[in-house]
């Protein structure tokens, strides 16, 4: 973590206090490696356009037959506790515990019917796509990494993909890992860890604009950094990189407290607790991925709560649906409210499924053959359910979505033939960035 204090009792030039400091976190193993991104030379794809992307990753597989696919007509062994509600959508109906999102549901885009999952308790294929089985030289990117590779910009003072994530105990639940693309392309990362806190003792706020001074006070992290091996040094691009750090955009981005407190108070706090071995519910993440899109940023990915119940899934929902409720609602509506919808895609899903059965401990156990996600936003045909399942909510019955599909309509919703355009792996090889035959959603692009 890079610490960076004000001891001259002056402020920065976006107003934030002496009392206040900023915590740059890793990105992938070092908060230093951010340059790494700025280096990158571009290659075809980017645009000026500012098409963005939040991605909501739950881990563990949220209980898809007791959010938007509520079965009643099933026995109660399967159907459970939970009583479906209509929305502002004629023939749409939602979990009771979801009301904020029922009254939204024309903004919405509600998935029932998703295939294709490899069935592991990992973030791998909601990040990539891909299975992690037989990967190209280089390891699949990510979307973030293929979105910094082709629309960031190397002169933006916002870096293209930043991972909001904290470290989870469950290690495959983590993401934001180096692919054929290269550290260049892992996200920025301001909630990371590595080994300790850095304060750049005697650097003032005015003597960070001596950028030559602030290289000098980075030489015994540089060192400890290489003996290591995360990291082959600094370059050039360290000024740039420290532009970064020291933009007032950026800082301002980060520092959520500037704004409006009855905008924060809509998205509402959720708790700072783990969850799980995964992560907080922190419904401020969300506000903080609509001001960092603002700020430059392509796509902001981040993680919310611990969805897999094994035991008590309705007292685990009732617990998780409200906040998450709050949160997605509050930020679908800013999106539009700011102008901000016709070019920022909201998705939000889990890695899997869960059984139509309830278990002996009131729980749903692992269940890859089909699952859910929610769209919003980007500029797509909004109000709407594709797919259908079974009676018993365990088997995709009309239109069958594949993750493939997914992807083909985000990268298309940043402007990106995914069937046309191919990256190079690290053993030269041209790869598509979806399999052959996945398009777009029909019904929403």
């Amino acid at each position: 973590m890079l610490s960076i204090f004000d001891v001259s009792g002056n402020k920065f030039c976006n107003q934030v206090s002496r009392r206040n400091f900023i915590k740059i976190g890793s990105l992938g193993l070092s908060g230093l490696c951010l340059p790494q991104i700025l280096k990158a030379e571009q290659q075809s794809g980017k645009t000026n356009s500012q098409k963005s992307i939040i991605m909501i990753y739950l881990p563990g597989g949220p209980p898809h037959q007791d959010m938007y696919d509520i079965k009643m007509d099933a026995p109660s062994e399967i159907r459970g506790e939970f009583a479906p509600i209509s929305t502002n959508v004629p023939d749409i109906q939602i979990c009771e515990h979801l009301p904020r999102m029922a009254r939204i549901a024309d903004k919405c885009i509600f998935v029932n019917s998703l295939v294709g999952s490899i069935g592991q308790h990992a973030s791998f294929q909601c990040m990539t796509g891909h299975s992690n089985r037989n990967q190209p030289a280089g390891g699949w990117p990510e979307l973030g990494s293929a979105l910094s590779h082709l629309k960031g910009d190397p002169r933006a003072t916002s870096p293209a993909y930043v991972n909001l994530s904290p470290k989870m105990q469950h290690t495959p639940y983590n993401f934001g890992k180096n692919s054929f693309l290269g550290m260049s392309h892992t996200p920025f990362n301001p909630n990371g860890e590595m080994k300790g806190d850095l304060t750049l003792n005697g650097i003032t706020l005015d003597r960070l604009q001596d950028r030559k001074r602030l290289l000098q006070n980075f030489d015994q992290f540089q060192r400890e950094a290489d003996s290591s091996g995360s990291m082959h040094g600094l370059d050039s691009f360290n000024e740039q990189a420290f532009g970064v750090l020291t933009s007032g955009r950026l800082v301002e981005a980060l520092d959520v407290s500037q704004e409006d407190p009855a905008i924060r108070e809509r998205y509402g706090k959720g708790t700072s607790r783990k969850q799980g071995d995964a992560a907080p519910r922190l419904n401020e993440q969300f506000l903080l991925a609509r001001r960092l899109v603002e700020a430059g940023a392509r796509i902001v990915t981040l993680s919310y709560s611990f969805w897999d119940w094994h035991g008590s899934n309705f007292k685990r929902a009732k617990e998780n649906f409200p906040d998450f409720d709050q949160a997605i609602t509050a930020l679908i509506e800013d999106l539009h409210q700011r102008g901000m919808a016709e070019d920022t895609t909201v998705i939000a899903w889990g890695e899997f499924g869960r059984t139509p059965k309830i278990n002996n401990n009131s729980g749903r156990d692992h269940w890859p053959r089909v699952c859910n996600a929610l769209l919003a936003c980007g500029g797509m045909k909004t109000g709407q359910v594709i797919g259908t399942t079974d009676r018993l909510g365990g088997e995709a019955q009309d239109r069958p979505v594949h993750f493939q599909e997914i992807f083909a309509t985000l990268y298309h919703n940043m402007g990106i033939d995914a069937q046309q355009l191919t990256l190079p792996d690290h053993a030269g090889r041209p790869q598509y960035l979806v399999d052959s035959g996945y398009l777009p959603l029909p019904e929403v692009v």
